[in-house]
């Protein structure tokens, strides 16, 4: 083998935590639509607590240069989306 297997110092996993939170921040942010609030019951709750836990994360580690900010973002967001839905859905049937 002529080729270096060592990683780059530009390889980390902090740049995955940006399209981790969009992903899950898209389930949340789905279960927060009233016709898909019993599909995805436990999912939008828990998929938008880790996407907003992961997209702060990935913003931090965009700011140093680690991931890209938009997806972390996006995600955060999403998942703030989803868990304001899933609340209020479930403060409005108490």
């Amino acid at each position: 083998m002529s080729a270096s297997s060592t990683p780059r110092p530009t390889d980390s996993p902090a740049g995955a935590l940006g399209p981790l939170a969009l992903v899950l921040g898209a389930v949340a942010a789905a279960g927060a639509w009233p016709t898909l609030t019993f599909s995805l019951f436990p999912w939008s709750f828990l998929a938008g607590g880790f996407a907003v836990t992961f997209g702060a994360m990935g913003i931090h580690y965009a700011g140093r240069g680690h991931g890209r900010l938009w997806t972390a973002v996006t995600g955060t967001v999403l998942g703030a989306i989803g868990l304001v839905g899933f609340i209020v859905f479930f403060a409005m049937l108490y």
